[in-house]
């Protein structure tokens, strides 16, 4: 008999992907160009030169079992020790090789991390709106994931409600700044605040809470926006990363977990993640991404064009009076819908040529996302037709 676990999970495809596949399918009847696709956060913006030079010198230069070969179940040991270089330069932070563990992007990370600090039958908490995928990340592990509901007005911590959630029962806390889908980051205010309840709570229940935070928009900031690093604040973190939008390199799938060195049981979660894709088949990321992306992991693609449309969308928002809490940073935006549906919106968005997300299932029904990491020029007409439909369906 096969698994009605996932047969049933058919039923519940991404609504991000489905989308994203309509987009596509439009654009081969209108020209693509005339559809403007603001559902999938696929980045727009060109590698890094020094990447591809990286690449072409490792194909040209190694031997075939130095770039197709196993590597360590750990990981490649230049590419820990790159990264490890790399936090300790940026962010202050004293890691070494033996605290990074290489992933399949973001959610390989957190896959791991969930795994490492939990057991089935326990529970985490994240705060909305969040990022939907986490559900399976996290079920998977056979944790419950407990949603702490938005605070509309900011898209902060809705502190209030978090300690009324945050029982005995939590092990970990999942958190994602600068977050998708709002674009708002958590700053130095509200990572102490959060550090000091996890400390209490910790003492308090007598075991330590984790702190899991998914960090693959943090070179993604705007305008200097307070966006410190998060296991800076709170010794029990466990790091998660991706460097598809920092290098443009989402089909590569490669990220990795960092575990802070003063972590409980940091000489541990490492090796334990090793024994974690055993059972789940993970294994390392390829070979050769590891060895090219240690050659560039302090640096990043040219992200400022995220930030000029996000200004032009921003703008072009409020003159229409939608209510939108400005971003600090990802490539995304989450304004409140001109109607009490946000996914009747949507529809009518699509009439003309609209592809947006409601944001329903990312906690914020009422709400929709853009994902705006496409060509300005491409955003520039995208906010004539927004108007367009504004002007026929809200303001006629």
């Amino acid at each position: 008999m096969i698994n009605q676990q996932y047969k049933e999970m058919l039923g519940a495809k991404s609504v991000i992907r489905e989308l994203s596949e309509y987009a596509t399918a439009r654009g081969k009847e209108i020209g693509y160009e005339n559809v403007f696709d603001f559902s999938l956060g696929n980045p727009s913006v060109e590698v890094p030169k020094e990447f591809t030079e990286e690449m072409i010198r490792l194909l040209q230069n190694e031997d075939t079992m130095t770039l197709h070969g196993y590597t360590p179940s750990l990981g490649n040991p230049l590419y820990k020790e790159r990264i490890a270089e790399s936090l300790n330069e940026r962010f202050g932070m004293n890691y070494g090789p033996e605290h990074i563990f290489p992933t399949t992007g973001a959610a390989g990370a957190i896959a791991h991390a969930v795994r490492a600090v939990t057991e089935p039958g326990d529970e985490m908490i994240t705060f909305a709106p969040f990022f939907p995928e986490y559900y399976p990340y996290i079920r998977g592990a056979g944790v419950e994931l407990k949603v702490v509901p938005a605070d509309t007005d900011s898209f902060q911590i809705n502190f209030d409600k978090f300690e009324e959630m945050l029982g005995e029962k939590v092990m970990a806390v999942l958190i994602n700044t600068p977050n998708n889908p709002s674009g708002v980051a958590y700053g130095t205010a509200t990572l102490t605040k959060l550090a000091d309840i996890l400390k209490k709570k910790s003492d308090e229940y007598g075991h330590t809470i984790f702190l899991i935070s998914d960090e693959p928009y943090r070179e993604i900031v705007f305008d200097g926006a307070d966006t410190p690093y998060v296991s800076k604040f709170y010794d029990n973190t466990l790091s998660c990363y991706s460097f598809s939008k920092s290098l443009s390199l989402p089909g590569e799938r490669i990220g990795y977990v960092a575990v802070n060195p003063a972590c409980e049981g940091a000489e541990y979660i490492v090796p334990m993640c090793g024994q974690i894709s055993r059972g789940t088949g993970h294994n390392c990321p390829p070979s050769i991404i590891q060895q090219a992306v240690a050659k560039v992991c302090s640096l990043t693609a040219d992200l400022s064009v995220y930030e000029t449309n996000m200004n032009i969308i921003y703008k072009t928002l409020k003159e229409l009076g939608f209510t939108v809490v400005k971003p600090d940073g990802t490539f995304y935006i989450m304004p409140k819908a001109l109607e009490e549906d946000s996914i009747s919106f949507c529809k009518k968005a699509k009439d003309y040529d609209l592809i947006f997300v409601p944001a329903d299932g990312f906690g914020a029904p009422g709400f929709f996302r853009m994902a705006y990491c496409i060509d300005t020029e491409k955003v520039e007409r995208a906010m004539v037709r927004l108007r367009e439909f504004v002007e026929d369906k809200y303001n006629a």
